[in-house]
């Protein structure tokens, strides 16, 4: 049997700050290949080059990866300032509708970093710029130095809601995760569920209450040893498994085409 297609959005970079690319990071390519046992296939970010449509009928699932570029805050109404950094207004234009559209049809979706505050932006929510700007907030930053075993290394508790699906998936309300992230989530959009929260009260799991396909994503990063660790594992395995199901399903009568 033919693996699952997963749709991994990339990312504007300069390569030696002259020539332009669209990248994505390896440690996703292996977490979708190795874990979800899908074919990972890199998207360039950019609706001049790609239509939601055409993503929709090529690919089984989407994984939104994190990204050093920003939701621009006139997606949800707010105005930039210095504080959110640097944006990718192409990536914006493309990711956004892409969520709406694969949360109507149910086809599975999972966001990581970017792709999680992408998802609450896309149902109407907002998000702070600096997370750790606000009071009571601890830095969720990745550390500036060290080893990539010390910028990915476990940094704090996420707990789950009580018999919730994170709590179902995981088997354990408490687990253990790194953190790598500036914004977060300030209102949570229509139909998100905050699912885990950081010991700060920061959003750091969610779903989309009643969407008929995958839509659980995390604020930290999976990808990191996804093939080992207790809780990057299941998430991986069970997206994967989505997007088996959304494949096999593909030419069944009453599948909703783009």
């Amino acid at each position: 049997m033919a693996r699952p297609v997963v749709g991994i959005i990339t990312n504007h970079h300069l390569i030696n700050e002259t020539y332009c690319v669209q990248a994505g990071g390896a440690m996703v390519n292996e977490a979708v290949a190795e874990v979800s046992e899908a074919v990972p296939m890199l998207i360039p970010a950019d609706p001049r080059l790609v239509t939601v449509n055409e993503l929709l009928d090529l690919c089984d699932g989407f994984l939104l990866p994190g990204g050093r570029p920003n939701v621009h805050p006139e997606e949800y109404g707010e105005e930039a300032t210095e504080a959110h950094g640097t944006f990718d207004r192409c990536r914006d234009a493309l990711v956004l509708p892409l969520v709406r559209a694969c949360i109507e049809r149910g086809q599975p979706v999972f966001g990581v970093c970017r792709g999680f505050q992408e998802i609450n932006v896309a149902m109407g929510g907002s998000l702070y710029p600096e997370i750790r700007d606000l009071p009571g907030r601890m830095n969720h930053r990745m550390p500036p130095d060290g080893t990539l075993e010390e910028k990915f290394a476990l940094r704090h508790t996420v707990t789950f809601t009580e018999g919730g699906p994170f709590h179902q998936l995981m088997g354990s309300r408490e687990v253990l995760t790194n953190t790598l992230h500036g914004q977060g989530i300030k209102k949570p959009g229509n139909r998100i569920v905050v699912d885990g929260l950081a010991p700060d009260g920061t959003p750091e799991a969610i779903y989309v209450e009643g969407a008929p396909g995958f839509t659980m994503s995390v604020q930290w990063h999976p990808e990191w040893q996804a093939g080992i660790d207790p809780v990057s594992r299941p998430l991986f395995q069970a997206f994967g498994e989505a997007a088996r199901e959304w494949s096999l399903a593909k030419s069944l009568p009453g599948r909703k085409s783009a």
